[in-house]
C-alpha cells in the first residue's frame, strides 16, 4: 500500500510540475519590422549588448517577471544562463551605470500588447499565446 501511495504522489508531482512548464517561447516583434534576426541578435539585446536590430533600427526590449516560467524558459533557451546568472549580470550594469534593464510586464497579453503598438519593440511569450498582432522572429 505504501508503494502505491508513494507512486500516485509521484506521478501528482510530475504532473503539476509538468502542467507549469512553459513547452516553446515566441520571440516576437511588430508585424511591420523587417529584420531576420538570430538567436545571439535576441540574447545581445536583452543583454544590453546592443541596441537595435540588425537593420538599425532602435530596439526595445520587454521583460517578463522574474520566477515566471515563461522567463524562465527564455532566459534558459535564448540567453544560456538561468535567472540568478542574469540577475548579477544586471546588478553589475546598474551598479557601474553601463545599463538599465528592460521594462517587466506581468503577462503574455501585455507583452503582445507592446509589441504590436510599437515597431521598435521586442518581446517573448508563451507560443500558444501568439496571435495576428505580432510577428514570430523565432521559437525556442
Amino acid at each position: 500500500m505504501k508503494s502505491l501511495f508513494r507512486n500516485l504522489l509521484c506521478v501528482s508531482a510530475l504532473s503539476i510540475a509538468a502542467s507549469t512548464a512553459v513547452a516553446e517561447i515566441a520571440v516576437i516583434v511588430n508585424p511591420a519590422n523587417p529584420d531576420t534576426i538570430t538567436k545571439d541578435d535576441i540574447a545581445k539585446i536583452y543583454m544590453a549588448k546592443t541596441k537595435t536590430f540588425p537593420g538599425g533600427k532602435t530596439a526595445i526590449p520587454i521583460d517578463r517577471t522574474e520566477g515566471s516560467a515563461v522567463r524562465v524558459e527564455f532566459v534558459t533557451k535564448v540567453i544560456d544562463k538561468d535567472e540568478a546568472q542574469l540577475k548579477s549580470y544586471w546588478s553589475r550594469l546598474i551598479f557601474t551605470g553601463k545599463g538599465v534593464p528592460p521594462k517587466v510586464v506581468d503577462s503574455d497579453a501585455e507583452v503582445k500588447e507592446l509589441v504590436s503598438r510599437n515597431p521598435d519593440t521586442i518581446g517573448f511569450v508563451d507560443a500558444g499565446a501568439v496571435d495576428d498582432s505580432v510577428k514570430v522572429i523565432g521559437k525556442f
